[in-house]
C-alpha cells in the first residue's frame, strides 16, 4: 500500500508516541525547532511519549529534561515516567544479572560468524537488551543475525544506529500498549499517532494496534524491508518531519479553540 501524505483529519489525536533517533533528531542532534514543538504540544495538552531503542541510562535523563510525558527505553523494555526517577520494567525478567550474561553469550555467538562486530559503548547502561553497532553490516548480514537469534529464542532488530539482541516478545508496540493501559487508559487507538523512521519502529506501524502511524521521510530508505508500513509520511526527514506533524496537529487544536470561543 502506498504511503499517504499528511492530508487527512487527525483532530482525534490526543497523544503522540514517537521514536527518537532519526525521528526527533536532525543529524543526530535535537534542534531548537524540535524543542519548541515539544513545548507547544505540551501547552495544547498533547502528551508525547518517546519510544526508543536507547539504553535505560540514556532515557532516564531524556524523560526528565524534555517536556514529555515519559519515555520507553530499549525497544519496549522499560518505562520512565516524568513523575518518577525510577524505571518500570515492561518485560518481566526475574534476574537482570543472569539475563545480561545470557545476552552477552548470544552476542559472542554472533561474533564467531561476524568477527568485525563490536559491542556498543552503552551496554553498561542497559538492562533488558544488548547492542552492537550497525555500521558496515549488509542487509544479508542482518537477516542472518536475525535468523540465528530467533533460532536461539531471542528477538533481534536494528535501527539507523544499532542492532539489538532482546527478549523474543519485547518490541516497541508491546511496550507502548502496556504503558498506554497503565498511564493513559482514557485513550483508544483512534487517539494515538505513532511516529518512526526505521525497521525497529515497524511494530509501531502495525495498523492492527495503531491505525494512525506516520513515517518521517527518511523511512523511505527502509520501506521495502517493512512488512508493516506507516499509514502516512511527512515531506521532510528526521526532526523536521516530526515538526511538520506537530504543526499539523496543533493547527487542528487552534481551529477547535477558535470554534469554542465563537
Amino acid at each position: 500500500m502506498p504511503l499517504q501524505p499528511l492530508n487527512v483529519d487527525l483532530r482525534a489525536v490526543r497523544l503522540i508516541a514517537t521514536d527518537m533517533d532519526g525521528t526527533l533528531t536532525q543529524a543526530g542532534k535535537f534542534t531548537p525547532a524540535l524543542l519548541q514543538a515539544l513545548l507547544d504540544l505540551a501547552l495544547v495538552d498533547i502528551p508525547v511519549v518517546i519510544v526508543t531503542g536507547r539504553s535505560a541510562g540514556w532515557v532516564q535523563g531524556v524523560a526528565h529534561y524534555l517536556p514529555i510525558a515519559g519515555a520507553i527505553a530499549e525497544n519496549g523494555g522499560l518505562f520512565y515516567s516524568r513523575h518518577s526517577e525510577a524505571s518500570e520494567l515492561l518485560t518481566p525478567i526475574a534476574d537482570i544479572a543472569v539475563h545480561r550474561q545470557k545476552l552477552a553469550a548470544m552476542f559472542r555467538e554472533l561474533q564467531v560468524a561476524f568477527p568485525s562486530i563490536q559491542a556498543s559503548h552503552d551496554n553498561p547502561f542497559r538492562l533488558t537488551d544488548w547492542t552492537f553497532d550497525v555500521e558496515g553490516l549488509r542487509p544479508e548480514d542482518l537477516r542472518q543475525m536475525s535468523n540465528h537469534c530467533h533460532d536461539q529464542g531471542w528477538g533481534f532488530t536494528y535501527s539507523t544506529v544499532q542492532c539489538h539482541i532482546k527478549p523474543a516478545q519485547q518490541n516497541k508496540a508491546i511496550g507502548l500498549l502496556e504503558v498506554l493501559s497503565r498511564y493513559f487508559p482514557q485513550y483508544t487507538a483512534e487517539h494515538i499517532v505513532t511516529v518512526g523512521d526505521s525497521p525497529n519502529d515497524e511494530s509501531l506501524f502495525n495498523r492492527h494496534h495503531f491505525p494512525m502511524s506516520v513515517g518521517v521521510a527518511n523511512v523511505l530508505a527502509y520501506v521495502d524491508q517493512l512488512t508493516h508500513r506507516p499509514t502516512f509520511i511527512t515531506q521532510s526527514p528526521e526532526a523536521a518531519g516530526f515538526c511538520e506533524l506537530a504543526n499539523y496537529l496543533m493547527q487542528f487544536k487552534k481551529e477547535k479553540n477558535i470554534l469554542k470561543d465563537c
